[in-house]
């Protein structure tokens, strides 16, 4: 059986079909907006408007969406980011080869600078361009250990019922410490648990609009 599978979705982006945790890695209604809404719009747009260059943790690298819709945004943005991205089991050339990315993002060589990232050295900082700075490390999320460094964090892991040991209050306490003062964590989940784990690891939380098909997400602040 093919553990992973490429599914269109609804907004014309494709995403892939994990067999083993039974999940697809964006949401059928569109990946592409989903990424856009939760994590550029609700994450580092709003941190924009207070900071010149922003450090981006993210919790699972996965397709590689999230990191070129950033990278995409600093360069229309002029503004410098720091991107560290962590991925334990990073995607075969085989799928990503799949995924149509460089076509649905209107940006210059986005298929090249997709496909740089991708073939990037594990744990090492790459310069993929004068705004845009990139690390994946290749780890356990539970051995997370940064302490103060970011200012924003992606929390985009498998759903809580597919990998419920990586939305626990321990984890968000990991989260909590690696974020700088008023860093914020975003996510596509609104479980009350989540933000209930949230809150005893000492985040504010907020619930906002959530993408096409979704009523909410969450947006947690330290401070």
């Amino acid at each position: 059986m093919n553990e992973l599978k490429i599914v269109a979705t609804n907004d014309g982006s494709s995403t892939i079909f994990s067999e083993k945790y039974n999940q697809q890695y964006h949401s059928l209604h569109g990946a592409l907006q989903e990424s856009m809404h939760v994590f550029i719009q609700a994450g580092l747009q709003f941190k924009q408007t207070n900071l010149k260059e922003i450090s981006i943790l993210e919790i699972g690298f996965g397709t590689g969406l999230n990191a070129l819709l950033t990278l995409n945004e600093a360069t229309k943005s002029n503004t410098k980011i720091n991107f560290t991205t962590i991925e334990k089991y990073p995607l075969s050339t085989d799928i990503i080869k799949f995924l149509n990315y460089g076509s649905v993002i209107s940006m210059d060589n986005s298929f090249a600078l997709f496909n740089q990232m991708h073939a990037c050295e594990w744990n090492t900082l790459t310069s993929i361009s004068n705004t845009f700075y990139f690390k994946k490390l290749k780890m356990d999320f539970e051995n997370i250990d940064f302490i103060n460094e970011f200012d924003i964090i992606y929390f985009d892991a498998f759903a809580p019922n597919a990998q419920p040991e990586l939305w626990t209050i321990s984890m968000f306490e990991k989260m909590f410490n690696a974020l700088k003062f008023n860093g914020i964590l975003v996510t596509y989940c609104a479980k009350g648990e989540v933000k209930r784990n949230l809150k005893m690891a000492g985040f504010q939380i907020e619930s906002l609009n959530g993408p096409v098909g979704k009523r909410e997400m969450t947006r947690a602040h330290k401070k």
